[in-house]
């Protein structure tokens, strides 16, 4: 015991074996692989989690790892059988195992290492699912008379937040003005929210022998991690254990030792917490809170400034990596948000769960706190991704800052963020990027701080029930996120190469999320969707035209090559032809053969180098005259993968067998650069 005490007591050997842990966290994730074969085609487990969205089920099951599969639901008779189905109860699932997919855009969410740092490697597309035992388990029981008794109130979607750690029900409009404002950390549970339960739990039992108070406060606090699964929670509660065994034992370690053996243990438990955005959020924030303490003095409000200055600094690197921009008025937003919620809506909601009356009361509260979210703006500040290096630099910087609080470090964080920004401003660089947006087309083509997207990309929307309808995404969300990791602040040109959804149906979402300064359409009349996209642009005081045959951009020209009007949407979208240093680029649109053919009649073009293949690969384009006289040396099919129209047809993919054809539903985004007068290809395989 002795030994150990010293051990523990020593600063520099925690921090060695912090790092140590660290390394072997890193190798051990690497090295890690699934116990399932992909041939596997039955699994057995407990259910863990089951969310429905419409008529999508999405369950996990643990057996011997984590499985997570989905499955579509058929009839309404089944959704509300599947409803009925309990967490902990024994089920078979029949189908098969995938590899999660990679991002296919550069820079936005990664599926794959989402599931990864939660421990699953592998996903089922369920065919069917047999139950083999309603749950048994006492602790499952409880929690799911819990979900069921959240789900009798009227602020079911805040209480299931607030003490479950749930946000599937949340509206998504009120969760994304909540990160807009950055202040969504406040609404997961975390060290706040544990202090306070904490609190109130030693106070209740404090006629209670200490030790015995304890560890009952301890087994709950350990029964809450089960219930919520949240790792910041987890993380509070490994804190909170070791300040408890640090102070029973005498062990005479300081905060900062504390912590740091609290994390390092969690990772020898499991490692993959080093993967997870959640963790390394409360990890550092909290590390950091403890290491600078002596900064945080005065009264209530000066306290929580300066805590938010330290968490906003510490956790900027993250931020940044994660949203790639900040609202610079979140800081003053905490001053509001984090008394409201830490001393009333988080208790208010613990004593409403009690006591059901206080329900209307408690929603009162929720509507005054999303009137005043309503009503707040923010200042948000594109910061483009940061390398490993400058990530570095800038903590040893803060480091000074915080030790010595002299103002030349912050000066010099400043520059950096400064530096980190403007290299790819300054970047001479021509990039074409053709996104992979399922079935549909867009395509970003950036030099300097010059930037034209010719479409948006769309969905198609087809026709459900409405029991079977589900939450949407909009994909101009990930090349906003794109954009913004880049350092492109605006798109100078909206091109819409003609008004079909799946061209243009994004486009809507892009203007009103993103700075837009002009927009083209093509020629001929104007569709509804189109006249809608209008209607916002006249609204925001943004420029549109129509019909146009050139544009110029940082030095070089977009020439528009078909500029009559014709009967069908298809055969008005703009092809536009694009040369640069020699480097020929061709984007067909969904430009029919009859159009190929009077494009050949009117234009001397041959020998592209970049061909954007029309219509996503259908027949009706991509004539093989068309194809050998442009004799194009690499191909683009911007397409979904087992999309119902059969697109690429197997005519085209033959017409172009002399080109280098790239897919999006193989490859993802394609990104060419020409760097130095050389070619340089990219692609984001899935």
């Amino acid at each position: 015991m002795l030994k150990l005490k010293t051990i523990l007591q020593s600063k520099i050997l925690i921090y060695i074996i912090f790092i140590i842990i660290l390394i072997l966290s890193f190798i051990r994730i690497s090295n890690y692989k699934s116990v399932y074969s992909l041939n596997t085609k039955i699994i057995e487990g407990t259910l863990i989690d089951k969310q429905i969205d419409g008529n999508k089920l999405s369950i996990i099951i643990k057996e011997k790892e984590k499985i997570k599969g989905t499955y579509y639901i058929e009839t309404e008779k089944e959704l509300d059988e599947l409803k009925k189905l309990e967490l902990g109860s024994k089920i078979r699932i029949f189908g098969e195992l995938n590899i999660p997919n990679n991002n296919t855009i550069k820079n936005t969410f990664n599926y794959r290492s989402y599931l990864k740092s939660n421990k699953i490697f592998l996903i089922m597309n369920i065919d069917k699912i047999e139950i083999l035992e309603n749950n048994k388990n006492i602790i499952y029981a409880i929690k799911n008379k819990m979900n069921n008794y959240i789900n009798t109130f009227k602020t079911k979607d805040y209480l299931s937040m607030f003490i479950l750690g749930n946000k599937a029900n949340m509206d998504d409009v009120i969760i994304n003005k909540f990160q807009k404002l950055g202040i969504s950390h406040l609404f997961a549970i975390s060290g706040m929210h544990i202090s306070i339960i904490t609190l109130i739990l030693l106070k209740l039992l404090n006629k209670i022998k200490e030790n015995i108070r304890y560890l009952i406060v301890i087994s709950f606090l350990l029964f809450y991690v089960f219930l919520t699964g949240g790792v910041s929670i987890l993380r509070s509660v490994s804190l909170f254990i070791c300040l408890y065994i640090n102070r029973k034992y005498d062990l005479c370690m300081n905060n900062e030792q504390i912590c740091l053996i609290s994390i390092s243990l969690l990772l020898i438990i499991n490692p993959f917490l080093l993967t997870n955005i959640g963790f390394l959020y409360s990890g550092i924030i909290t590390y950091s809170l403890i290491k600078f303490s002596y900064l945080i003095s005065g009264n209530y409000l000066k306290k929580i400034f300066t805590i938010s200055i330290i968490s906003l600094l510490v956790s900027l690197p993250i931020t940044i990596n994660t949203n790639y921009e900040i609202n610079i008025l979140s800081i003053i937003y905490n001053l509001v948000y984090v008394p409201l919620i830490s001393l009333f809506i988080f208790p208010l909601s613990l004593l409403t769960f009690i006591i059901k009356p206080l329900d209307s009361f408690l929603l009162l509260a929720i509507d005054f706190l999303e009137l005043i979210t309503n009503h707040f703006f923010t200042i948000n500040v594109i910061l483009p991704k940061m390398n490993w290096y400058l990530i570095i630099i800038y903590y040893i910087f803060l480091y000074c800052l915080f030790r010595s609080y002299n103002k030349k470090y912050l000066l010099i964080i400043i520059i950096l963020l400064a530096i980190n920004k403007d290299k790819y401003v300054i970047n001479n660089n021509l990039s074409i990027i053709y996104f992979d947006v399922s079935q549909g087309d867009s395509i970003l083509i950036n030099k300097k701080e010059e930037t034209v997207l010719i479409d948006t990309g769309g969905k198609i929307k087809f026709k459900l029930e409405e029991w079977k309808k589900r939450q949407e995404y909009n994909m101009s969300n990930n090349i906003i996120q794109y954009m913004k990791s880049v350092g492109i602040t605006k798109i100078n040109y909206l091109i819409i190469s003609h008004g079909d959804y799946d061209h243009m149906g994004e486009s809507i979402n892009l203007v009103e999320n993103f700075k837009v300064e002009k927009v083209i359409f093509n020629c001929g009349p104007l569709n509804d969707l189109e006249s809608k996209l209008i209607n916002i642009l006249e609204q925001k005081n943004i420029k549109y035209y129509s019909c146009v045959e050139e544009l110029m951009i940082d030095k070089y020209k977009l020439y528009f090559l078909n500029t009559g009007v014709y009967d069908n949407e298809n055969d008005n979208s703009s092809v536009i032809y694009l040369n640069y240093n020699n480097y020929k680029f061709l984007f067909m649109g969904d430009a029919s053969v009859e159009r190929e053919k009077n494009i050949l009649e009117k234009y001397n073009i041959s020998n592209i180098d970049v061909l954007k293949v029309g219509h996503h690969g259908s027949k009706t384009s991509s004539g093989k005259n068309f194809i050998d006289e442009i004799s194009p040396k690499y191909s683009i099919i911007s397409v979904g993968k087992n999309n119902r129209y059969g697109h690429p047809n197997k005519e085209v993919l033959d017409s172009l067998e002399d080109s280098k054809i790239y897919r999006t539903d193989i490859d993802g985004s394609i990104i060419f650069k020409i760097q130095n007068n050389k070619l340089k290809i990219e692609t984001c395989s899935p």
